[in-house]
């Protein structure tokens, strides 16, 4: 049997010629192999012009053209004309291209939609998102119905574990902030009444505010960045990993199964949390009072009874268990709705926390104006 032919080395022959340069290229020219290199080709001559032509070429890729590419542009920067009629349509075509995209401001523009256009791209996108969230909270409405007419049903173990995720386990960050809040309101307070000599209202002041607002909220921001990130993680690699998927294939409710005790959980741990806020913010309060301003524990605590009533706390539960409702469908939401991927788990996670820390501050201005109208 006859074997093919081996390939032959890329080479050049050059001639010069009343005061121009004729280079002949020859030879199979691949990328892989070794290809002569112009400058060392034409070395110090100074031609008037230069001529190229490929008769001797036999195959030949991107190499040849990287070569010629590299004659053009020393012929450019020293004023030398290069002649490349000779060289195929093809090849010139496709040195055509090459230089087209080495020179910067050649490339095509990016395509740009009108105004109408994004406008209705973004008003497709809102509604779809729309359309998902009415959904989520209409799947989770009939759920909740389902768990108060079928509790037996319910998986109360996995709420259990829940609890204890978003409530006991969050006891020391939820100390620890609420401590300083209170800290820091009754100091920032007993800067200023000092001076008017009614030292003893710090106890007022801290204990509405720490039990009507600052206890639900912080409680809420602390329990967003840390269950609500964890619920969005959760379900994301759930995902991503397509356990949702397969519940869905085998007819289960992701929202039932998946979603249902999250919210229980936190919806009844939240006010408990809240609670145990308060008395930690109080404490925290009552620290500074009798730190800065000398006014005994027990004066404090009975300036707070007289001030702080049922009906102030029961408004801060409230506002805790609707943040908590608030934080538990954000990340829920976000979870289920993830890109299958490590990227897509990594920004619903960063979208619940800004969209539950977003409801949180949505929702406590709207108890702010009901309570205010109803005058509780």
């Amino acid at each position: 049997m006859s074997s093919a032919p081996e390939p032959s080395a890329a080479r050049i022959d050059v001639r010069t010629a009343a005061g121009g340069m004729d280079v002949a290229l020859a030879g199979d020219w691949q990328i892989a192999a070794a290809r002569p290199s112009w400058s060392a080709a034409v070395g110090a001559d100074r031609p008037a012009r230069v001529r190229l032509a490929m008769d001797g070429v036999g195959s030949w890729d991107s190499s040849l053209l990287l070569f010629v590419a590299e004659a053009q542009a020393w012929c450019r920067s020293r004023g030398i004309g290069c002649d490349i009629a000779a060289l195929p349509e093809k090849t010139r075509a496709l040195l055509a291209q090459l230089e087209a995209a080495s020179i910067p401001g050649t490339a095509p523009p990016p395509h740009q939609e009108n105004f109408l256009v994004t406008v209705g791209i973004a008003a497709r996108d809102v509604a779809a998102k729309g359309n998902a969230i009415v959904q989520f909270v209409g799947e989770c409405t009939l759920g909740l119905v389902q768990l108060a007419l079928r509790p037996r049903k319910f998986r109360w173990r996995d709420c259990i574990e829940q609890m204890q995720q978003c409530g006991a386990m969050a006891l020391p960050i939820v100390s620890l902030i609420s401590v300083l809040v209170g800290l820091t309101l009754a100091y920032q307070a007993a800067v200023e009444l000092r001076q008017f000599g009614a030292d003893i209202y710090v106890a007022d002041l801290v204990g509405l505010s720490i039990v009507r607002e600052m206890g639900p909220m912080m409680t809420a921001v602390i329990v967003a960045g840390r269950t609500g990130a964890a619920f969005a993680a959760t379900l994301g690699n759930m995902r991503a990993n397509e356990e949702i998927d397969a519940l869905e294939t085998l007819g289960i409710s992701p929202v039932a199964f998946l979603v249902l005790p999250r919210l229980v959980a936190l919806g009844l741990m939240m006010p408990l949390l809240a609670l145990y806020a308060n008395a930690v913010g109080i404490i925290g309060g009552m620290i500074v009072g009798k730190g800065v301003l000398q006014i005994p524990p027990s004066a404090y605590w009975i300036e707070t009874q007289s001030i702080v009533d049922l009906h102030d706390v029961t408004t801060g539960l409230v506002k805790a268990t609707a943040f908590g409702l608030l934080v538990g469908f954000a990340g829920c939401l976000c979870g289920l709705r993830a890109a299958p991927s490590a990227a897509g788990v990594g920004r619903a996670t960063t979208s619940a926390v800004v969209t539950a820390l977003l409801l949180i501050i949505v929702a406590d201005a709207l108890f702010a104006v009901i309570f205010n109208l109803l005058r509780i």
